[in-house]
């Protein structure tokens, strides 16, 4: 599909013709706080959400996952810069995880985070107070009004859980780009988010706050080829050109050893769109648990569909016990996608003049 294709088909569309777009109609935009660590992913989904007014973002919250601090918070700052948006506050978030050692991906990413593209070092600074005061600040004056879209480990989500439980009751929703039901991308048993820090994500998913889950599940499914590539490296604009050297990198990082069927999942910028357009996933009610003391399934993200019953007690008791627990969802996972949907968003507002 070429990127006329992209714009006639999506919602870009509608925007040039000055129509509502998707979040308006429902009363305005989604006001949220994007908690992340760039990554070549997490790059895409911010220019995405930068790129679409059914997002407000009141803070980024960088954190340590995909590469450490020392890169993702500078990176967070310099795609503001490069999007115009030096108005949205950056407050750094933790270095490491909860109780773990971090383990980084730089070898999907590259040494810096973004594939290494290349973006001039930022000119703003970080404001003072850390990812965990500045969520638990705006939540706090924001009540019912807050979106976190968490894409990277949980850490700093889980931070400000623990240091004020009180505003899990105050978050609207969390979007969580993490986990699987279908097995992992790190271990057999995890994927990558929940791997890095399992603690932080069971605090989350034991919260009690709504949650949307978009795992490897549907994730894996949409992949980022050279037709996407292409159709970035046509439009001359400083967006479109960093994102496409970044993408272009990537792809030549995972298939250096082959060109045939060249593709990268796109799992974070899959998740802003979701709250862009709901159409995209499919959605189910799923009670989700995640496993932190096994040895080799620490970062599973178990789900229970109904009433399905846990391990029996390991201390042994005379006679017997009878499960009677009901069923109650904990979180949303995404089940099914609309690939053509998906892309047709992204490119459209990343290619948009």
């Amino acid at each position: 599909m070429d990127r006329r294709q992209f714009i006639t088909t999506s919602t870009a569309a509608l925007i040039a013709a000055g129509m509502p777009t998707l979040a308006f109609a429902a009363g305005g935009p989604i006001r949220i706080i994007f908690d992340t660590d760039p990554g070549t992913d997490d790059a895409m989904g911010i220019l995405l959400a930068l790129r679409s007014p059914e997002l407000k973002i009141e803070a980024i919250t960088p954190v340590a996952g995909n590469v450490p601090l020392e890169h993702t918070l500078p990176n967070a700052l310099a795609l503001l810069e490069l999007a115009g948006r030096t108005d949205i506050p950056v407050a750094a978030g933790a270095s490491v995880p909860l109780t773990r050692t971090l383990v980084t991906a730089a070898y999907v990413h590259g040494e810096n985070g973004l594939g290494g593209a290349q973006l001039p070092p930022p000119k703003t600074r970080p404001v003072a107070e850390t990812a965990s005061e500045i969520i638990r600040r705006i939540v706090r004056q924001n009540p019912g009004q807050i979106t976190i879209v968490a894409v990277g480990p949980l850490t700093n989500v889980a931070t400000a859980l623990r240091a004020d439980p009180a505003i899990a009751a105050m978050v609207k929703a969390i979007a969580i780009m993490g986990g699987s039901l279908s097995g992992g991308n790190v271990t057999p048993a995890a994927e990558f988010n929940f791997y890095v820090d399992p603690e932080a994500a069971r605090i989350v998913f034991d919260s009690g706050i709504p949650l949307t889950m978009v795992g490897l599940d549907v994730t894996r499914k949409a992949l980022f080829r050279d037709e996407h590539l292409k159709a970035l490296q046509a439009v001359n604009t400083p967006v479109c050109r960093f994102a496409a050297d970044m993408m272009k990198r990537t792809l030549d990082r995972f298939h250096e050893d082959s060109q045939a069927h060249r593709a990268v999942a796109m799992h974070d910028p899959l998740t802003v769109a979701n709250l862009i357009d709901p159409g995209i996933l499919t959605l189910q009610d799923y009670f989700v648990e995640i496993e932190t003391e096994g040895e080799l399934t620490a970062g599973e993200s178990v789900g229970y569909p109904g009433r399905w019953r846990k391990s029996a007690p390991l201390a042994p008791t005379p006679g017997s016990i009878a499960d009677t627990t009901p069923f109650k969802s904990n979180a949303k996972v995404a089940m099914g996608v609309n690939v053509d949907r998906f892309f047709n968003l992204l490119m459209s507002r990343l290619t948009a003049a």
